[in-house]
């Protein structure tokens, strides 16, 4: 079949649009979802963690960024993992990503709900996180340009929001508050935190989840060998110093323990500081919303890109990679994302799956899928470096072995502390990915007769 014949992606994004989408993609994270590692961690062995998991992202995205531009392609993981490894390396690499993309939404919308649910208490969170699906799948839908710009708009006044809080709650900040039982309610350190701050490693991540993105949106950028690696450098930069703003902040204003197991803690911090009635407090939960929003946005374009290439590739049922005549974007992919999405939602099982919330359960799942892709994308970085020499690559790992080595040992850290301590996750994550490996092996004609990507030229 010739692929020519049909509706491409259009190459429309600058390099503002592509760092908007990294932050964006990620700033979620800074409104909710880390605060759950301080229940296992406190606030100063979380610390601790989230500054090791700083380093790892800081590393990963550096030798990240050297696949990113030289195979610049929708699949992104998928398609450097392919190439190293071979049709197994793809598919794990295909799978872990797909996990990730896929379950990280349903977090965000539950934590847009409730957020709403602060404003209207009738409201349901689950109506309102079913609602935020069908609003931004369809803006994701009617077009790239469209929907990147609207993720730059979004993302800006998260950061502004971000800022305003840290700036409404310093003048109650206490280092006494943060540091009250900030070792896993010890007032001092001692090696019965530790495996606290090894368990609050999911968390952590959640920090910077899926900034790897850019890479499933590289397809359509104007200049991707030189616009990915500024978005890249610049999104980290931004993300780390939010980061540590906001948890440094949000723990001083009062009972940190308060904000521990919540959807959201950064009204609940600034309502110990100005009270329920203030209209600060306000400003932030509707404010608030663009950050969620931003992440729960850009993540949808990252899941269809992802579905979109595997099933360009034959991995996934052909109808899925079907581009939209009109809107030249991969509308089944976005809608069969959101599906699964919206499953997880009303999944009211998976509540008590291994005895935490359905939120910190689902962050879990994302996390594990992420950790197993970088483990697998720096393995491909060293393999590609040895097998293709030649490959022109515009921006190169520095300090490489170093850099790569670091994020790919960090990252298998990570992996083994996640399964030791989510064992049922783990365990879902495993069967899942078992059950797609038999349907993939089962399947290989379909790849075979799958038209290959013509990658950009360098330039």
């Amino acid at each position: 079949m010739d692929n020519t014949a049909h509706p491409t992606l259009n190459k429309s994004l600058g390099t503002l649009q592509l760092w908007g989408i990294a932050v964006g993609l990620v700033i979620s994270g800074e409104y909710f979802g880390w605060s759950y590692g301080w229940a296992s961690a406190g606030t100063l062995g979380f610390l601790v963690t989230a500054g090791f998991i700083a380093l790892m992202y800081g590393t990963f995205i550096f030798s990240f960024t050297e696949l990113t531009t030289s195979i610049p392609h929708a699949g992104g993981p998928f398609e450097y993992s392919r190439r190293a490894f071979g049709p197994t390396g793809g598919y794990i690499a295909g799978f872990a990503t797909l996990v990730e993309f896929v379950f990280a939404p349903p977090a965000i919308a539950l934590a847009i709900g409730a957020y709403l649910n602060v404003q209207f208490p009738g409201l349901s969170p689950k109506v309102a996180a079913i609602s935020a699906y069908l609003v931004f799948m369809t803006l994701n839908i009617v077009g790239v340009q469209i929907a990147a710009t609207f993720e730059l708009f979004v993302t800006l006044l998260a950061i502004f929001e971000l800022l305003v809080f840290m700036g409404v709650v310093a003048p109650g900040f206490s280092v006494a508050n943060f540091t009250l039982g900030g070792w896993s309610g010890q007032d001092v350190f001692s090696l019965a935190a530790v495996p606290g701050m090894f368990a609050a490693i999911p968390f952590a991540i959640w920090f910077f989840l899926a900034i790897e993105g850019v890479a499933m949106a590289a397809e359509e950028a104007k200049d991707p060998r030189r616009s990915i690696p500024i978005a890249y450098i610049g999104g980290i930069l931004t993300l780390v110093v939010l980061a540590a703003g906001v948890m440094l902040f949000a723990g001083g204003a009062g009972d940190w323990t308060k904000l521990a197991n919540i959807n959201d803690p950064l009204p609940q911090a600034m309502k110990l500081i100005v009270g329920e009635q203030s209209g600060w407090l306000h400003m932030l939960v509707w404010l608030g919303l663009f950050g969620l929003i931003a992440s729960f946005h850009g993540i949808i374009l990252g899941y269809s890109r992802q579905i979109y290439a595997l099933a360009r590739a034959g991995v996934l049922p052909g109808t899925l990679g079907k581009i939209h005549p009109r809107f030249h974007t991969p509308h089944r992919a976005i809608l069969a994302g959101g599906v699964v999405g919206m499953a997880a939602i009303f999944s009211d099982e998976f509540v008590s799956f291994g005895g935490q919330t359905l939120t910190a359960n689902i962050v879990t799942m994302s996390v594990l899928g992420a950790i197993v892709m970088y483990i697998v994308s720096m393995a491909s970085l060293f393999k590609l470096r040895r097998s293709e020499p030649d490959l022109v690559r515009p921006f190169r790992a520095p300090l490489f072995p170093f850099f790569p080595a670091f994020a790919l040992a960090a990252a298998l850290v990570c992996l083994v502390t996640m399964v030791y301590y989510n064992p049922l996750i783990a365990g879902l994550f495993v069967a899942l990915g078992v059950l797609g490996y038999v349907y993939f092996r089962f399947t290989g004609h379909r790849r075979a007769a799958a038209p290959g990507t013509v990658l950009p030229e360098a330039s």
